[in-house]
């Protein structure tokens, strides 16, 4: 399996930090836990970020919070915070920093509807100066570099981005994300690499693209489309944690990279759901880990004919995902692979 690898082009830096190439895994809620995101690391994305930490539940000490902000075996820890309340996200990010952290991002673009009415993420796109407030108050509150992840505006008749970035850098922030839809897209038509050229005209400090990467060619052309400095890759990661790394060998001028070969990538899932189990403990670790399989199981597929990846994929969910005991379900991923070595060779 690969060592960390760092590529020959220019760096994006965050505050003081170089990172080795400008790929990014994106935060997502019980998806980029620590598990993934070392994985992530091994392979080569220039930096991972941990899922989203509601401020106050971190400050309150639940243990799903607590988990999320694991950084375990991350050489450069990311954490991303979430909230409305400037001194509670400003407490949050002291006590993040505290347990390691060393950078603090927060997250100004979630657009679900949980978060939403809790008057996070997204919602705060519909009131800046609250949002300034929360940028303030966590910048202040520590000494490492903080960061904000945000969508082009609420709505298309509100495109703030570029407003919400020169606020950011106004306030001392390292770097700003953008992705490329509005929080009333949600995830649906196609993210606008071309409107994240404002953002990226409105500010000096580094911006991040986002949405939409899903091949290895993406990453080039949304950097040709946006100008940002650095591209995030969010579900096209999802049961693929090496693609960040093959998504930066292709910025390095590598050309076409092959996803791994089956029996790696059969190791890099059980690797992982070890890793899960170790995280979470053996019961919720087994449930936790039953999406990822799934996503793991379609990346590994994705090479037959669309009616027989779907087949495959349905037949072995159905036999895996009602699983209870570990062991079984690594026996069944071992055979889910088994049969795809023995159809690619037939």
């Amino acid at each position: 399996m690969q060592e960390i690898v760092a590529f020959s082009i220019p760096a994006l830096r965050v505050g003081p930090h170089a990172l080795p190439n400008p790929v990014l895994l994106a935060p997502m809620a019980g998806i980029t836990d620590a598990p993934v995101r070392r994985m992530a690391v091994r392979y080569g994305a220039g930096l991972v970020i941990s899922e989203m930490v509601a401020s106050d539940a971190l400050l309150g000490g639940r243990r799903e919070m607590m988990l999320r902000a694991e950084g375990e075996g991350v050489p450069l820890h990311a954490v991303q915070i979430a909230g409305n309340d400037p001194r509670l996200m400003g407490e949050a990010a002291r006590m993040a920093e505290a347990a390691g952290a060393a950078i603090i991002d927060i997250n100004m673009g979630c657009p679900s509807k949980r978060v939403i009415t809790g008057a996070a993420g997204a919602a705060l796109l519909r009131d800046l100066p609250l949002a300034r407030a929360i940028l303030e108050a966590v910048r202040a509150a520590v000494g490492v570099p903080v960061t904000v992840k945000t969508r082009l505006g609420w709505d298309e008749h509100a495109p703030l981005a570029a407003e919400l970035a020169r606020m950011a850098q106004a306030c001392g922030l390292a770097l700003v994300t953008v992705h490329g839809r509005t929080r009333c897209q949600f995830y649906t038509g196609r993210a606008d690499w071309t409107a994240i050229r404002a953002v990226k005209a409105a500010v000096s400090i580094p911006v991040v693209a986002n949405g939409d990467v899903v091949s290895t060619g993406d990453g080039p052309a949304i950097l040709a489309a946006s100008g940002a400095d650095g591209v995030m890759i969010g579900r096209g990661a999802q049961g693929r944690p090496w693609f960040p790394g093959r998504v930066a060998r292709a910025l390095a001028g590598q050309g076409e990279v092959a996803e791994p070969p089956l029996p790696e990538q059969r190791d890099v899932l059980l690797e992982l759901y070890e890793g899960w189990l170790g995280l979470y403990g053996i019961e919720l670790g087994v449930r936790q880990a039953r999406k990822h399989v799934g996503w793991a199981l379609e990346a590994a597929a994705a090479g037959r004919a669309p009616d027989a990846q779907s087949a495959f994929v349905a037949g072995w969910r159905r036999r895996l995902l009602i699983l209870e005991d570990p062991a079984k379900v690594k026996a069944g991923i071992t055979a889910a692979f088994d049969e795809l070595m023995w159809r690619a060779a037939a």
